[in-house]
């Protein structure tokens, strides 16, 4: 086991791996930008330094600054958390060629998923189900594009291999459309992420937004640890989760998660990922895998009682799985709710000190986050300030705990969504379960 792993990250995701690494009795190094020096997990780590100043380039996108910082504190490994360098490639390559362990999969798998082209072609070889498509780059010939989107079907949507976060995607809803909007798609997708190539789906009209949680050891042991409904999004950002995803058939559930076990076997996968589908007519269609752990994780945490963080660094450090698929069992229910800095009715950003901050608590309540009285949240990165999760014996009751969860919640000072919560979990057609990934934007009427 590692002695002391090196946290690249900030906010709730690295306090969540500190609190994890104190666990297993590993030593902490916090990096930081200036603007961070007075972060919980910073004053909790046992060695803490200065990377550069707030801009994210400068700090925590900064590879030589955080492996120099890795050298400095003799520190074994680096776990990434999620958002900044996580599935970056290059750095996993790096961090592994100056003699550190990577916590996360090796740079090539990462490469191989991070590529929607590529990544869609391994899951098809290895049984998952996909959105039906181009198989691979669109060409540069008109006339083959407007075949293929013919074949397909309209509405359509052009993607680019290289996106991600809902960036870089064109629905089209007419062949007329078609050649113009794959040209704006790789142009915005050259200046965006540096590669031109996108590729063509069918675009779902209503699906869900559903997930699988994987965990795999690279020594050929795979497991699953059930799904996530993340349907309730805002311009493709993930506002409100659960798990296990509502009113899925049984055998429907149980093979994708299988496909998705052997998929992680097939590719050589190590550490904790998630497969990202969308749901729709009792049939899952894949659309990318997210080669880290991911910020809902907590709510499979809950219902599956396995502490992911601490399995993926368990696995990274060369264990086999301490669990077998018989191992997983899902009990109850459980619901997070996103809480960011930012104006509940127009979302802008709303940094500045946070004069009171009380959590809520009580028997299948989690609070994860790095707030307390007195923290000044910045206006330079990510505006998710806490994680509020529930846990019960049913949807029903894991959603009135959420309920009286939030009523209980304090942050003054600063704007939060916490009003947008409030009324999701008091939302009818969410009460029911099933609703849609278009849902939450009509709600809002955008």
């Amino acid at each position: 086991m590692f002695d002391k792993v090196l946290i690249a990250n900030r906010g709730e995701i690295a306090l969540r791996i500190l609190r994890a690494c104190k666990e297993m009795g590993i030593s902490t190094v916090a990096v930081h930008s200036q603007v961070d020096r007075d972060l919980k997990h910073v004053r909790l780590a046992d060695e803490a330094v200065c990377i550069g100043p707030n801009p994210s380039p400068q700090s925590y996108l900064n590879i030589p600054a955080i492996i120099s910082a890795m050298e400095i504190t003799d520190s074994v490994a680096v776990h990434p958390g999620y958002g900044f360098l996580a599935e970056n490639a290059d750095f996993a390559e790096q961090v592994q060629k100056s003699g550190f362990t990577f916590i996360g999969p090796d740079a090539d798998v990462i490469r191989l998923m991070g590529d929607k082209v590529s990544a869609i072609a391994a899951m098809k070889k290895a049984g998952v189900p996909t959105v039906p498509g181009s198989d691979g780059p669109l060409p540069a010939n008109a006339e083959r594009c407007l075949e293929i989107g013919r074949k397909v079907g309209y509405p359509v949507i052009i993607k680019a291999a290289a996106g991600g976060g809902g960036r870089g995607m064109r629905v089209v809803h007419t062949e007329a459309a078609l050649l113009n909007a794959i040209s704006l798609t790789k142009s915005e997708a050259k200046a965006a992420f540096g590669d031109d190539t996108v590729y063509m789906e069918k675009f779902l009209q209503n699906p869900r937004h559903v997930e699988i949680q994987v965990m795999s050891d690279g020594q050929g042991n795979a497991i699953h640890l059930g799904d996530r409904d993340c349907s309730l999004q805002r311009r493709h950002q993930k506002v409100l989760e659960e798990a296990p995803a509502p009113g899925i058939p049984d055998k429907v559930r149980r093979d994708v998660q299988e496909s998705c076990v052997q998929a992680c076997i097939d590719i050589g996968y190590r550490g904790a990922g998630t497969f990202e589908f969308l749901y729709e007519d009792e049939r899952f269609y894949f659309i990318e895998m997210n080669t880290r752990i991911q910020v809902e994780h907590p709510v499979s945490e809950m219902v599956t009682g396995v502490d992911l963080i601490k399995e993926q660094i368990r696995v990274c450090a060369g264990e086999k799985l301490s669990l077998k698929q018989e191992d997983i069992v899902i009990r109850g229910h459980s619901f997070e709710c996103r809480i960011n800095a930012e104006d509940p009715k127009t979302f802008f950003p709303s940094p500045g000190k946070v004069n009171n901050f009380h959590a809520p608590g009580g028997l299948g309540v989690r609070v994860d986050s790095h707030l307390y009285s007195g923290y000044s949240v910045p206006p330079n990165y990510d505006s998710m300030i806490a994680k509020v999760i529930t846990h019960a014996e049913s949807r029903e009751a894991a959603l009135a705990r959420m309920r009286v969860a939030l009523s209980e919640l304090i942050v003054d000072g600063i704007k939060t969504n916490i009003p947008l919560q409030v009324d999701l979990v008091n939302d009818a057609a969410f009460a029911q379960g099933g609703v849609n990934i278009h849902y939450l934007e009509k709600k809002l009427g955008l």
